[in-house]
This record gives C-alpha cells, sequence and structure tokens, in this order.
C-alpha cells in the first residue's frame, strides 16, 4: 500500500504526468468546444429584434438594479477605483498618451466585468434568493474554462489597442513624452498633430469596439447559461449582430454614451452606469437567444 511518503518510480510518476495532462486537454477542449451534446447539435436561434425593444431591454435592466441596488453599487466600486489607480499610475509614470485609451478602452473589457452582474439577473429571473456574493459564484460555475478564455481574448485585445493608441501618439504628437499634462491637453486641441491623433485615434478604437461587440455581445451571458463552449458562444454572438446590425449597433451606442457619462466625474458614474447596462446585457441575450 502507498504511503503519504512513498516515492514514486519513473513509472509511476510518468503515468500521473499522463493522466494530468490528459484531464487539463479534455478540460480545456470542453471550455473551448462546450458538451458532446452542444458540439454535435445544432446551432442556436438567433431572433431578430428591433430597435424599440431595446426600450424593454434598458427597462428590465434598470428593475434588475433597483432590486439588487445596494449590493451591486458595492461590488461595482471596485471599477472606477481601479481606473482611478490605472490613470494615476500613467500620469505618474510619463504616459499621459494612455489616459485617455485606457478609461476608453474600459469598454472592450466591459462584458467580462460585468460577468458577475450577468450572474445576478441569472438567478433572480430563476426566482433564487440573490446578494452581491452571488456574483463571484461564476468562478464555480462549470463555464469558468470557458469564460476565463474569452476573457483572455478581451485581455489581448485591450493590450493590443493601448499598443495601437501609443503607436497613434508616436507617430502624430511623439515620440518624446508631454513635458505636463496642460501642454499635453494643449498639444491634442490646438495643434494638427493633435487633432491627427484624435482622428485616427477615434478610427482605430471604433474599430476594436465593433470587433468586441460583435464577439462578447450575447457570449458571455450564454457562457452563463448553457454548456456550449467558447466557439460556439462567439459564433452565436457573431451570427446575433450580422441578424440585427441595426438594434446591435443602436446598443454600441447606448453602451459608449452611457460609460461615457458614468465616466463623470472621476469615473464614480461607473458604479450606477455598469450595473444597468450588465443586467440589460443579460435582458438582451434573453432576446436574441430564445431559449
Amino acid at each position: 500500500m502507498a504511503t503519504a511518503d512513498h516515492i514514486r518510480n519513473p513509472i509511476e510518476w510518468g503515468r500521473d504526468s499522463v493522466k494530468r495532462a490528459g484531464q487539463a486537454v479534455g478540460s480545456a477542449a470542453h471550455s473551448i468546444g462546450g458538451s458532446q451534446q452542444a458540439r454535435s447539435s445544432a446551432p442556436l436561434t438567433v431572433r431578430r429584434i428591433t430597435i424599440a425593444e431595446l426600450r424593454d431591454v434598458l427597462a428590465r435592466g434598470l428593475a434588475d438594479f433597483a432590486t439588487f441596488r445596494t449590493d451591486v453599487i458595492f461590488y461595482c466600486l471596485i471599477y472606477p477605483v481601479v481606473g482611478l489607480v490605472l490613470a494615476q499610475m500613467a500620469a505618474s509614470h510619463n504616459m499621459l498618451p494612455l489616459i485617455f485609451p485606457l478609461a476608453s478602452g474600459f469598454a472592450l473589457v466591459g462584458p467580462l466585468a460585468a460577468i458577475g452582474l450577468y450572474e445576478m439577473s441569472r438567478r433572480r429571473e430563476l426566482g433564487l434568493p440573490t446578494t452581491w456574493a452571488d456574483a463571484f459564484g461564476v468562478i464555480v460555475s462549470p463555464a469558468i474554462g470557458a469564460i476565463v478564455a474569452l476573457g483572455l481574448v478581451l485581455l489581448a485585445v485591450f493590450a493590443l489597442w493601448l499598443a495601437a493608441a501609443y503607436a497613434i501618439y508616436e507617430i502624430t504628437l511623439g515620440p518624446q513624452p508631454p513635458v505636463s499634462i496642460t501642454a499635453f491637453i494643449h498639444d491634442v486641441f490646438t495643434t494638427p498633430a493633435g487633432w491627427a491623433m484624435m482622428g485616427l485615434g477615434v478610427g482605430a478604437g471604433f474599430l476594436f469596439a465593433v470587433l468586441v461587440l460583435t464577439i462578447s455581445v450575447v457570449s458571455f451571458p450564454l457562457l452563463l447559461d448553457r454548456d456550449v463552449g467558447v466557439l460556439t458562444a462567439v459564433s452565436t454572438s457573431v451570427r446575433a449582430v450580422l441578424a440585427n446590425p441595426g438594434p446591435v449597433a443602436v446598443w454600441g451606442l447606448i453602451v459608449a454614451g452611457g460609460l461615457v457619462i458614468g465616466s463623470i466625474p472621476f469615473l464614480i458614474g461607473l458604479a450606477i452606469v455598469l450595473p444597468i447596462l450588465g443586467h440589460a446585457t443579460w435582458h438582451l441575450y434573453r432576446k436574441l437567444v430564445p431559449r
């Protein structure tokens, strides 16, 4: 009988290593492809919705916020705090050109940041008792592997956006760092190079935002709701966007406008705007992908 201090021979060690590797590969395959049933079944149905239905989506999101108001404000206070810390770090490390990209780029990781809000809306829909602590229940969700995998994709897109934003700065106002915040603001708004930087930045940011909206508008809620895997979740999200270009575009504008409003002043408004948009996203998913 093996004991706690049993020294394994190379054969035992190799056998256990192969077993663990097999389990890891199986887990990764499940995260990417979902269950065998999901892989073999027909593509999920995607509904066509109207722009008018977005009012109901927002109303339902507001109703969830009203129900969980204290809980979600506490839960979401972390986002303005993190945003302010990142902005302070950028300002103090001669990275002034990245302050706005950091703030605006929050929309790129917003779908991941709101995962706990989707879970709260899901539980309320099922009639389950829900508090802010349940938002962290996604950590033990069977879909956590797929959620992490898709989250890493969004973080990679966010990193690419920051790299693109800094490259745009270097070819316009750079390559030297700004001498001060006042000088930087003056150069941005009063010089041709500053206007060129803003134009190129807005254009690049738009492309990144469209990419993220397309792959994530329903994918994270879908992963929480069904055991489908990353590939099915993303492909369903893409099909939902292609079937509803107008409503999804309007939804993207609503999200962008909400984040701008929530960022004034000092990102504090995000503690209210984010939960409303997060809960509403769950209900948008419900309209786009019927049961």
